[in-house]
């Protein structure tokens, strides 16, 4: 029985037991007040009656007259007067029942008439005895119109009483239903905080509860901070902030080799004219000045632009790789203009001749030795044109279409079936799977080229496409479910995190298949959800609580911010391949993988790697606390 209806038991039980006392009491103290009443006027009356026969002819017509009188005037079942031989000298009775009153009443509640007797005197003589015995109709009346009262002040009494306790139990099952919430959000690996009750009880386990979680966040946040410290520290460059050489070449190779963003990009290099030079002109201090002051603009130069990421790739050599420009000498234009209007200024006059810049186009799956080959004869080339200057080594994208076409394909591949899905085993250390991956892909009618999600997504995005190509991706993995066993992952786009239009139409599609959602998995890359990270959670327990699991994939780059994930309860999170790739050979990103592991798994979440190239790494990611793995490594069945 729940605490709720064992309170109520006890209020209606508690009532019932006040209200059937009560009337018991009140009842039994009125019946006896009346039968004192009756008694006294039984009494009264006799005696009056003895009084006034006394003073008057003993004459039986007189008698008579006057026992009539008073039982004319009075409610009286009987008046007799009775000589002293006991036999009687005039009587008169009535019998008489009050028909309003109920005969179980006047039969639970009885009500005698003690009988009044007074002696009539004849001089020295006793001349008879008189009995006088009141009807007790008029009393039970009384009584039964007494009980009728409580009857009815007690009912109201119940009213007022149970609105009373509804309301009170009401404002606990609140504070009962936040303390629960909170237990099963911690069951769900969601560390929230609720407000304290007023009842004491209560609110001395929900105040404890609270610390609990907040010590949890705290803890999370320390240990997250720690760990982003670290992770800065093995990845970035002390002198100027940006990515060091081993982690832009991971994030390089994962661009370059990946699918999750276009088949075409470009890489812009930067090279300082002679930093040894620099270096004794300026000074190490100044040098350092402005080493940093060039890598602030080149890390500025990404500012939302996903992907888009600067290294140091040695001494006075600076690489910037940028997966949203097709064309290189747009990638080169934008950076030099940055430089030039807030880098240069500042030391041109001491330093006239300071760098050079070139742009180069890489394509999908190009050697990277040979792309950054093609850099060094272009930086060649802008070593040509003068000081300061640039030079992009521009070629042909190996799919393009006009603009003006990208929407009809596009929309034609929604409604035509031209989209498709491929899917990729995520497995654990122990090989058993996980889940499958479906990844979309688009074949254009007439052509042997499939694009990938970073081909032709951008473009879908601009022309407002990205929901209806989603939603389509979730349809596609619900029919593989249904042919197939095992669960089955899917993306949603940054895009779509916040559109309520699509959200909709994704719970109405889940809801059509409850049986198939405890098998879907939904995946948002991190910078869509930290980008909207209030319609993420809205999204997220949505998803949650139709019973989809929910996931961040390509995660890693804000990880100073994984307190946020804290509330979420998230299932699982995929680690971004440029942590990953090599990892034998970097101990500090060990490190720091593994300290990410344990942050996750303290907040219940699964953690698995992305694009592992090598079998080796496999065992080595299961001993740093990976619970699973994908990429290349991994091969499909």
């Amino acid at each position: 029985m729940s605490l709720f209806r064992q309170l109520w038991l006890a209020v209606i039980i508690s009532t019932i037991i006040a209200f059937v006392g009560s009337l018991s009491i009140s009842i039994w103290s009125a019946r006896d007040y009346l039968i004192q009443q009756l008694e006294r006027k039984n009494n009264d009356n006799a005696t009056s009656l003895a009084l006034s026969m006394t003073q008057q002819d003993k004459d039986p017509v007189n008698v008579e007259l006057q026992v009539a009188a008073l039982f004319d005037t009075g409610f009286y079942r009987e008046i007799s007067v009775i000589d002293p031989v006991d036999q009687i000298i005039v009587q008169r009775v009535q019998e008489h029942t009050d028909a309003s009153v109920p005969r179980w009443f006047t039969e639970l509640f009885s009500l005698p008439s003690p009988p009044g007797l007074a002696q009539v005197s004849d001089g020295w003589k006793q001349f008879a005895t008189v009995r006088v015995v009141s009807h007790s109709d008029f009393a039970y009346q009384a009584l039964w119109e007494q009980v009728k009262r409580l009857v009815t002040w007690f009912a109201l009494g119940g009213v007022v009483l149970g609105a009373l306790g509804m309301l009170l139990l009401r404002t606990i099952g609140q504070s009962l239903g936040n303390v629960v919430r909170q237990a099963t959000a911690l069951a769900e690996r969601r560390f929230i905080t609720v407000d304290e009750p007023k009842p004491l009880e209560l609110k001395a386990v929900t105040r404890a509860m609270n610390e609990m979680v907040g010590r949890l966040k705290s803890i999370f946040a320390e240990e997250g901070a720690r760990l982003d410290t670290l992770r800065k520290k093995v990845n970035r460059d002390a002198v100027t902030g940006l990515s060091t050489r081993e982690y832009f070449m991971s994030h390089l190779r994962e661009i370059v080799g990946g699918e999750n963003f276009g088949s075409v990009g470009s890489l812009v290099i930067v090279r300082l004219t002679d930093i040894g030079r620099i270096n004794e002109q300026l000074g190490h201090l100044r040098t350092d000045a402005l080493l940093k002051s060039l890598g602030d603009v080149l890390y500025a130069s990404g500012n939302d632009r996903h992907g888009q990421r600067a290294g140091r790739i040695k001494g006075g050599e600076f690489a910037v790789v940028c997966p949203s420009f097709e064309n290189p000498a747009d990638a080169a234009r934008d950076i030099h203009e940055r430089m030039v209007s807030d880098w240069l200024p500042a030391w041109s006059n001491e330093i006239p001749d300071l760098f050079h810049l070139a742009a180069v186009q890489y394509q999908r799956h190009q050697n990277i030795g040979a792309l950054l080959t093609r850099a060094d004869e272009a930086l060649a080339r802008a070593t040509s044109l003068g000081p300061n200057n640039y030079f992009a080594d521009q070629s042909e994208n190996r799919f393009s279409l006009p603009a003006e076409q990208w929407r009809t394909l596009l929309t034609e591949a929604v409604d035509g079936g031209q989209l498709n899905l491929a899917f990729y085993p995520v497995i654990r250390g122990d090989s058993t799977p996980l889940h499958q991956e479906g990844v979309i892909r688009l074949k254009p009618p007439g052509g042997d080229v499939v694009l990938s999600a970073g081909d032709f997504m951008p473009m879908a995005a601009k022309l407002n496409l990205i929901a209806p190509i989603d939603l389509g991706v979730v349809k596609m993995a619900i029919e593989h479910l249904r042919q197939g066993q095992g669960d089955v992952a899917v993306n949603l786009s940054a895009e779509t995190v916040g559109d309520f239009t699509f959200r909709n139409r994704l719970i109405e599609l889940l809801k059509t298949y409850p049986d198939m959602c405890s098998r879907l998995l939904f995946e948002v890359p991190e910078y869509g959800a930290f980008r909207q990270f209030e319609a993420f959670c809205d999204l997220a327990r949505i998803l949650k609580e139709l019973g989809c699991r929910v996931g961040i994939e390509y995660f890693g780059q804000r990880f100073g911010e994984i307190g946020k994930l804290a509330s979420l309860g998230l299932d699982y999170i995929k680690v971004h391949p440029s942590y990953v790739r090599d990892i034998q050979h970097s101990a500090g990103n060990q490190e720091f993988l593994s300290g990410l592991c344990r942050v996750a798994h303290g907040m219940g979440i699964e953690v698995i790697a992305l694009g592992v190239q090598d079998k080796d790494d496999l065992a080595l990611l299961g001993s740093l606390g990976f619970d699973g793995a994908t990429g290349p490594a991994v091969p499909r069945s």
